[in-house]
């Protein structure tokens, strides 16, 4: 499901979901720097792993 259906999904569960991963998404990016540990992302349908000091830099950006 894209997010733009997600968005204009009738389940209000389904739709608040979205706030909820975007949630779960800056709590691990913060658990990460704290502990420097790095992270593994999805962008452009490939596997990444960012770093705690590249969260960091983004952070501060």
């Amino acid at each position: 499901m894209t997010r733009e259906e997600l968005s204009k999904a009738k389940d209000p569960e389904l739709v608040a979901s979205i706030q909820a991963i975007k949630r779960a998404a800056a709590m691990a990016r913060k658990i990460a720097v704290q502990t420097d540990t790095g992270i593994v992302i999805m962008k452009d349908d490939k596997l990444v792993r960012v770093s705690a000091e590249q969260l960091r830099i983004e952070h501060k950006a």
